[in-house]
């Protein structure tokens, strides 16, 4: 019988293998705006942490919690600075396009 660890490794395998190819095939110039988009999934990363902070009933899963909050705010935060950031960068081209 197959294991249940067997097949979380499988599944992790299978889904870094998809993402490097995927990732692979996206120009470069694509890279930042397309990572910059999916803050969504930083923001479910910081709820979930929060959620799990607020179950936490050891001293142990409470510091696992915190880290998982600190580091998904982190996340959303960076994002959206770098959204910000080439957002500010299309502009200043149509600006200088338009003199």
């Amino acid at each position: 019988m197959i294991s249940i660890l067997y097949i979380y490794i499988y599944i992790a395998l299978l889904a870094a293998f998809t993402g490097y190819e995927v990732i692979t095939r996206i120009p470069v110039i694509l890279h930042t705006p397309l990572m910059s988009g999916s803050n969504f999934i930083h923001g479910v990363v910081l709820v979930g942490g929060m959620i799990e902070l607020g179950l936490a009933q050891t001293p142990l899963e409470e510091a696992i919690g915190f880290i998982a909050v600190v580091m998904g705010a982190l996340n959303v935060t960076g994002g959206y600075a770098v959204t910000e950031r080439i957002l500010q960068m299309f502009e200043k081209q149509k600006t200088k396009k338009g003199n």
